[in-house]
């Protein structure tokens, strides 16, 4: 671990230097050099992972695909919202959105005496070893994003923005980032919290976060793998997560079609909500383990024709009139 730890401080900082800080200086911004080293982090593990979705899941895609992709015009969008998300461009939004209020925020518990909780420093003698302390990490983020994912398909008015990561009818390794930005906003500033709550530093947030969306880009993946049936049960695989895309089955909110038949309850609108790992869905009820690859889509979208758009502003707009019940 800190090897590869040096081996990136290294390649960041040389991305910061040749790169970052003259752009900053040029800019005007030469006050804000400690948040675009930062940021150069967040660039460089966007980079990263999208030569990982470019040298390793795109050839498996290709290998071995559920079904041929025709909308190549959705894809091309879904790859324009994974450059934004993972290059930092929406990182470095949310930084200047929504850290000034987290800052005060913290600022003004710590004037009222109340200190930053150290979740790591429960156990001290077990998470000395940074390794531990990220997997204790790993596994509290991952149930807070279950519990998440399962509010924005049981609250209708997240539903009306969340229901565009779920419009692709077609998806691939580029689809995990096509949400509406207010969903990501509203999200990302729950983890955002949480992190600060716990205490998570800012380097183990960041491998975190990559560890989590390179995941989730295999997950989307238009590929045909399982992980066998002990390995189904210990991290998501495309097979599960497809599932929980599936017209009918994965994200309806009334008990119709197969889950009637099977007698299963859709509990609090579908199935498979887990991040990483399946063990929640488990736990709570909501896994499917059927070996299958159903279509993908939106019932009123596959059923009644709607719309929710075809390229990056239409899907955003088409979003919000969603919001205020207006489309």
């Amino acid at each position: 671990m800190d090897w590869l730890q040096d081996l990136f401080s290294v390649a960041q900082q040389w991305l910061f230097e040749s790169l970052i800080e003259p752009a900053m200086f040029t800019l005007g911004l030469g006050h804000l050099l400690e948040d675009g080293y930062n940021a150069s982090g967040w660039l460089l593990v966007g980079l990263i992972q999208i030569v990982v979705l470019a040298v390793v899941i795109g050839p498996l895609q290709r290998w071995r695909p559920v079904e041929a992709v025709t909308d190549k015009r959705g894809v091309r969008t879904d790859v324009i919202y994974t450059l934004i998300h993972r290059l930092g461009l929406f990182r470095v939004a949310l930084f200047f959105m929504v850290q000034p209020l987290f800052d005060r925020l913290f600022g003004n518990l710590r004037l009222a005496g109340f200190g930053t909780f150290q979740l790591d420093q429960v156990w001290p003698s077990i998470t000395e070893l940074p390794i531990v302390s990220f997997i204790i990490y790993l596994v509290v983020f991952d149930f807070a994003g279950y519990w998440i994912h399962r509010a924005q398909h049981g609250a209708n008015w997240w539903w009306s923005l969340h229901s565009l990561h779920h419009s692709q009818r077609q998806l691939t390794m580029w689809s995990d980032n096509r949400n509406h930005l207010l969903d990501d906003l509203l999200r990302d500033s729950l983890l955002v919290l949480l992190a600060r709550l716990i205490g998570v530093a800012p380097g183990q947030f960041v491998a975190l976060v990559a560890i989590t969306q390179l995941s989730e880009s295999l997950q989307h993946a238009n590929l045909t793998l399982w992980f066998g049936r002990v390995g189904e049960r210990l991290w998501i695989s495309p097979r599960f997560h497809r599932l929980h895309h599936a017209v009918g089955i994965g994200h309806e909110g009334d008990a119709v079609g197969p889950l009637m038949v099977q007698g299963r309850s859709p509990a609090l609108g579908g199935h498979n909500f887990g991040v990483l790992l399946p063990w929640w869905d488990m736990l709570f009820e909501t896994a499917n383990f059927e070996r299958r690859y159903q279509a993908t889509g939106v019932r009123d979208q596959v059923e009644q024709g709607r719309d929710y758009g075809r390229g990056f502003w239409s899907q955003q707009w088409l979003g919000l009139k969603r919001l205020f019940g207006k489309a």
